[in-house]
């Protein structure tokens, strides 16, 4: 197997590098959202919400302190901002916009960390099996090049045919590739959904108390 890979051409170097990136990106992110979906969200948002119905601002910064995750930043950010603004005697309606737009300004930029690299396998996806069709397109033009000079000198054209063969490997890794990049992106999208689904139900629990309390 791996002398085939290696007899694919010279385009099978940028594969291999597609293929060690997909690999490095989808071991990260893997771990990454394997801690996150280790967090019990549900709970702390329970408790976040107990500790304001008993005034406990302090308890539920606390509580969101303690935890680590998207969803605890952006519930921590939106507590410290209603903390200040409580102190300031703010009304209920300034309360909710500001505390609402401070936890929606931080959800974007905890998304875009969420994501971060994703793209990447977006990009590999997409190019490694052009540059396998590549390689198989470059490899046929040698080898009819081949065809025709084994032809003039009387020659047999199964070494020609051997190397279409051989240029066909590339077109194979090529889309091994972007499977192995694919695949686990639709996965880590699905999670990063559900993790961005949680972070708007705790954006929306957080206002309505807030309208409701004040």
């Amino acid at each position: 197997m791996i002398e085939h890979i290696l007899k694919g051409g010279p385009l099978m170097i940028p594969l291999m590098l597609c293929s060690l990136i997909s690999l490095a990106v989808v071991y990260d992110r893997w771990f990454a959202f394997r801690e996150n979906r280790r967090i019990d969200t549900r709970s702390l948002r329970s408790k976040v919400l107990a500790r304001l119905r008993e005034n406990d601002i302090p308890g539920a910064i606390s509580e969101c302190e303690a935890t680590r995750g998207p969803i605890a930043s952006v519930l921590l950010a939106g507590l410290r901002s209603y903390k200040q603004l409580r102190g300031k005697n703010e009304g209920a309606e300034t309360m909710r916009l500001v505390v609402g737009q401070v936890m929606e300004d931080y959800s974007a930029q905890t998304m875009s960390v969420v994501n971060k690299r994703l793209d990447v396998l977006t990009t590999i996806g997409v190019a490694a099996p052009l540059l396998g069709m590549t390689g198989t397109v470059t490899g046929m033009i040698a080898s009819f090049a081949g065809l025709a000079d084994a032809g003039s000198v009387g020659g047999s054209g199964g070494a020609v045919a051997d190397g279409i063969a051989e240029a066909m490997v590339t077109t194979a890794v090529g889309l091994i590739i972007a499977l192995f990049a694919v695949i686990p992106q639709s996965v880590f999208n699905r999670w990063s959904d559900e993790i961005e689904l949680e972070i708007e139900e705790g954006t929306s629990e957080f206002v309505e108390f807030i309208l409701t309390h004040h």
